[in-house]
């Protein structure tokens, strides 16, 4: 189940824009801004035609799949928004609208090819995925698809969004771990690399806390004021010692703030929007930023921990859970194992069953002889999927039954604490980081392959 922190599509990209930007950065998404046509654009593209234009119509066509105008708007609008949740600086609208449509043309391109080589994403995956974004929203699945229908947004289509990403990371995941390796050579570099470079936003890693006062767009001077008065006091009592954990629990408007306590999590500088870097550089850990001002709103910065990646003496939250594991074959179906292990959390929250004694009987992996038990371990030692949801978890908790690439899980998270990892801790550490960035570099270079072999007739320039 070990599997190194590889940045996917998220599953959210599909809801990004409605959903209070669920997905992080373009990069983050696995999505390079490669130039549009190799430098150079087809005649029109880039400005305006003259004339009206019909609602709908194709712009481009990538082997026999158009892509029409509305999917090109409805993916800017969401792109947009999400770079204004951030406070990421707005590119020029002709730009970005390029830069749009040719990540369309590579995901239907990269989409073909799944469905070429029979991969597929059956319906207990998307259930999943559509149940993670419910639970990063705070919502029942329920209240998710009412808020998606009152934004118009059709679930039906919501839901095959959510399928098509799970198959572009299967392939994705498919095609790219046979070409990377990493080797203590690797390793040693990257930590001389550190150590010469302390500094360099791509080497310092700093975890964040943040609490947004969202001020809506085209807001008046009479709207804004109250909500700056607002986050100067959120401000004040930040610093006069108050949680700020539950300060922003009770008060932050980003999205997720209530489930994280506002915590964004440990990352290098240069995965955090500039306007968060610059306001937090002067920044001692444990201090507070002043206030300052994106799209989204009025944003308060809390720096919980600054450090040089690989350092000694890094300290880490690490989790120890135990697990059910149900492989899906030709006796037992997905819906089956989810059901069967449904029934396994019943019976133990009603103290008639011994989820360990259960893993023993049940478990089909090599944590069975030990009851389940995972032992000890740091972040990304799991696959997205199963870490997402024991991380959800507080200690005694067991969650739902989740499906992943590896069969149905049942999960109990037991303890967590704060290590301080080993020598050895830290190089494994490294080598994950090390992975994640030849993955990001073997992804480039396999999308322009895919790319490349991809018929694209462009039509019409998008509006």
């Amino acid at each position: 189940m070990t599997k190194p922190t590889f940045r996917s599509l998220a599953l959210g990209l599909a809801c990004a824009a409605q959903l209070a930007a669920l997905c992080g950065p373009a990069a983050a998404q696995g999505l390079r801004p490669t130039p549009l046509f190799g430098g150079s654009q087809p005649p029109g593209f880039g400005s305006a035609p003259a004339g009206p234009r019909p609602a709908d119509y194709i712009v481009a066509v990538v082997n026999s799949e158009p892509i029409t105008n509305n999917e090109v708007r409805l993916r800017l609008l969401r792109y947009e928004q999400q770079l204004a949740q951030q406070g990421s600086p707005m590119p020029p609208r002709a730009q970005l609208t390029r830069e749009v449509l040719e990540r369309l043309i590579i995901e239907k391109a990269q989409l073909q090819l799944a469905r070429e080589t029979g991969i597929k994403a059956e319906d207990a995956h998307v259930d999943q995925a559509e149940l993670n974004v419910a639970r990063q929203n705070q919502v029942e699945v329920a209240e998710l698809r009412r808020r998606l229908a009152a934004d118009g947004i059709n679930v039906a289509q919501f839901r095959e969004d959510l399928r098509n990403q799970i198959l572009l990371q299967r392939l994705r995941d498919r095609e790219l771990e046979a070409r990377v390796k990493v080797t203590d050579l690797d390793i040693d570099a990257f930590l001389r690399e550190q150590q010469q470079g302390a500094g360099d936003p791509a080497l310092t890693e700093i975890n964040l806390a943040h609490i947004l006062v969202a001020v809506p767009e085209n807001a008046t001077p009479a709207q804004l004021a109250p909500l700056q008065a607002k986050a100067q006091r959120l401000l004040e009592r930040a610093r006069a010692g108050e949680d700020f954990a539950r300060l922003a629990r009770e008060n932050s408007e980003a999205a997720g703030a209530a489930a994280s306590n506002g915590v964004i999590g440990l990352r290098t500088a240069d995965r955090y929007p500039p306007l968060f870097v610059d306001a937090t550089r002067d920044v001692r850990e444990g201090g507070i930023s002043d206030i300052f001002r994106s799209a989204a709103g009025f944003h308060i910065v809390k720096v919980i921990e600054r450090r040089q990646g690989g350092t000694p003496g890094v300290s880490v939250t690490q989790s120890r859970a135990r697990h059910i594991l149900i492989r899906p074959d030709g006796r037992t179906t997905e819906a089956q194992a989810r059901a069967k292990l449904a029934d396994f959390k019943r019976r133990v929250q009603a103290g008639q069953a011994d989820f360990a004694q259960l893993a023993r009987e049940n478990s089909q992996d090599a944590s069975a002889r030990n009851g389940g038990d995972l032992g000890w371990t740091s972040p990304g030692m799991f696959v997205p999927e199963f870490e997402e949801v024991m991380n959800s978890l507080t200690p005694g908790q067991i969650a739902d039954p989740i499906v992943s690439r590896f069969g149905v899980h049942l999960i109990q998270l037991q303890e967590r604490r704060q290590s301080t990892l080993s020598q050895k801790e830290q190089r494994d550490v490294v080598r994950n980081l090390v992975r994640e960035r030849k993955l990001d570099e073997a992804y480039a270079t396999w999308a322009r392959e895919v790319r490349g072999r991809a018929y694209v007739e462009f039509r019409e320039p998008p509006q």
